[in-house]
Order: structure tokens, then C-alpha cells, then sequence
């Protein structure tokens, strides 16, 4: 019988490595729906110990894999992040991954060749303030283009000489008119 070759190798103890990531994900997937706190103390029951293996797994593959490998990078890369991947275990509320934040700013990394002509400053900040505005709504569950129309039909209303609060008018109001919300379809 062949012994494998250095490259399937590699691949097996990648795929292990992918393995407990999968594990991870998995529970995850499971406690999506539940509140923050059942979701941290369901966390510290299942995913810990998956990640001390996970731990314990890197520190001997640095061992045996040549650190210039991908795998070896991959490796480097998740023992110096160790910190910052294991985020999610302090608090119910951190996601275990930032797809939700990548998808968020897709529109920015798309729209930046459409930059180039807000010509000042001021036309940037400008855009920059719709896009927040825009996508904050999008977070709190809004229709960006009613919630926007709200917007320019109460701000002109508002009285400026008095103390101003707007807290009723932010997207995270619950305050705010039912058609402002994206209607959930039945």
C-alpha cells in the first residue's frame, strides 16, 4: 500500500480543520431563534468544547505543517486571530461569522466607481449619510423608501428653535408608522 501524498495529506487535515468550523456553524444554526442569553448558555454547553479541541487541534498541526503551506497559513492565520474568532462566546448577541455586516456594505463596494462624481466633500458626506440611513433601516426591519419618505414629510415639520428630539424618527423607533415596516408576505 502507498503511503498518501504530502497533498492529500494536507487535504484531510484541511478538511478536519473544516470539520470544526462545520460543528460550530451547526449549533449555530440551531440556536438562531432563540434570545441572546439562551444562546450564549447553550454556546458555553455546546460550542466551548468544540473550540478547546479546535484549539488544541491547531497547536499540533503548527507543529507538523510547514507554515508556508496553505493549510499552515490557514493555520497561523486562526491561532493569531484566536481572539477575535472566539468573540461570539462572550455575549448571545455577536454573530459567529460578519456576513450579515459584509452584506451590508456589498452596496458601497459596488456603488464606489459611482463615487467618483459626487464631486465635494459635501456631495460624499452627503452620500454617506443616505447609505447609513438606508441601510440602518434595512437593519431595524424598514422599508428604506417609506421610511425615507416619512423622513422628508415629518423633518421640515419639525420646530428647530426648540430642544430637538428625534428619537421618535430614528429607525429603531417604535414610534414610527406601520407602512414604514417591510411587509412580511402570507
Amino acid at each position: 500500500m502507498k503511503s498518501p501524498s504530502s497533498s492529500a495529506t494536507r487535504s484531510t487535515i484541511a478538511k478536519k480543520g473544516l470539520n470544526f468550523c462545520n460543528q460550530l456553524f451547526a449549533i449555530e444554526r440551531k440556536i438562531k431563534k432563540l434570545d441572546a442569553k439562551e444562546r450564549l448558555k447553550i454556546r458555553q454547553k455546546d460550542s466551548q468544547p468544540v473550540l478547546d479541541a479546535y484549539l488544541a487541534w491547531l497547536h499540533e498541526q503548527k507543529e507538523i505543517i510547514a507554515p508556508q503551506s496553505a493549510t499552515g497559513k490557514a493555520i497561523t492565520y486562526s491561532l493569531n486571530q484566536w481572539n477575535k474568532l472566539t468573540t461570539f462566546m462572550e455575549d448571545g448577541r455577536i454573530e459567529i461569522d460578519n456576513n450579515r455586516a459584509e452584506r451590508s456594505i456589498k452596496p458601497f463596494v459596488i456603488g464606489r466607481k459611482n463615487w467618483l462624481f459626487a464631486v465635494s466633500t459635501s456631495g460624499a458626506n452627503s452620500s454617506a449619510i443616505i447609505y447609513s440611513l438606508v441601510e440602518t433601516a434595512k437593519e431595524n426591519g424598514l422599508n428604506p423608501f417609506f421610511y425615507l419618505q416619512f423622513l422628508f414629510e415629518e423633518l421640515p415639520q419639525l420646530d428647530m428653535t426648540a430642544d430637538l428630539n428625534i428619537d421618535h424618527l430614528m429607525p429603531w423607533s417604535k414610534e414610527l408608522p406601520k407602512d414604514c415596516y417591510i411587509q412580511k408576505k402570507k
